[in-house]
């Protein structure tokens, strides 16, 4: 995957929208306008801050389903993606928590969404879900057969999560990308909100060689930024960082995102004439 095919930029800097509880899930406070509203104010000011992509991710909907969600939350996240999507000039990923990378990649097909992400694409990992194992043999032929350009990030190691086997990280990663035909990984930290250790991003970036990009998945904030980006990553994936107070759950705060593209635009990550095209 080439990043400024895909972002329009580098290294790009890509922002979270964690939607509240879906209809159907435990925590769904009952008014799906509220669900709608909130998605596209976070959406406005992760976008007038600079942020170079976005992803929509049903972080609401705890207890997951493991692997395949029902119909209802594929309806629904379809209808605030293609909403999403005619709203921002940004690419827009998708992520179906807690592994259903089927039905992120034909909500992303279906909506113009540009990447998923994957939390399990390949391998097994014991989770507070239970053993999930990654599909990419029916993942990539999903895409190849409903002619997708989807890109797939798979998360390597990934959060909240305990690989099983004994391969280390940087096998992992090269096995995601040669042998699970990803477009890029992800590292990402114990949890939500969690670092990524610069070391681990460093041993990935160096595995890898250039044959797919790195992402850091959590715990990016406006003080490591810069950080991981000299470690050797592609581009982060910010969330926790961007909400008020810095709380996960909050929306988003335009300071919050401000702050960290800033600190990223120092490393040279945004170039200022792509920033002023939208």
């Amino acid at each position: 995957m080439e990043i400024r095919d895909r972002f329009g930029v580098e290294r790009p800097i890509v922002g979270m929208i964690h939607l509240p509880a879906l209809p159907g899930a435990p925590g769904y406070a009952g008014d799906r306008t509220h669900v709608h509203d909130r998605m596209l104010e976070d959406a406005k000011r992760l976008e007038a801050g600079g942020i170079d992509g976005i992803v929509l991710e049903n972080f609401g909907d705890t207890p997951f389903y493991p692997e395949s969600v029902p119909n209802h939350v594929v309806a629904e996240m379809s209808a605030l993606a293609s909403t999403l999507s005619a709203a921002v000039d940004v690419p827009v990923g998708i992520n179906v928590l807690r592994n259903d990378a089927d039905a992120a990649l034909s909500i992303a097909a279906a909506t113009g969404g540009a990447f998923v992400r994957v939390n399990v694409h390949i391998g097994s990992a014991a989770t507070d879900q239970g053993v999930l194992e990654g599909s990419a043999h029916e993942t990539l032929r999903l895409r190849d057969r409903i002619d997708a350009d989807v890109a797939i990030l798979a998360d390597v190691h990934v959060k909240h999560a305990t690989p099983l086997g004994d391969a280390g990280i940087e096998r992992s990663a090269l096995e995601a990308v040669e042998r699970g035909n990803a477009d890029g990984v992800i590292v990402s930290g114990s949890g939500t909100g969690a670092e990524a250790t610069l070391e681990e991003v460093e041993r990935v970036s160096d595995a890898l060689s250039g044959r797919a990009p790195v992402f850091v998945g959590s715990g990016v904030t406006s003080d490591s930024v810069v950080d991981c980006l000299e470690a050797g990553a592609s581009g982060v994936i910010v969330g926790t960082a961007l909400k008020r107070d810095g709380v996960t759950t909050n929306p988003v705060s335009s300071e919050r995102v401000e702050k960290v593209v800033t600190a990223a635009r120092r490393f040279g990550s945004v170039d200022d004439s792509d920033s002023t095209d939208r």
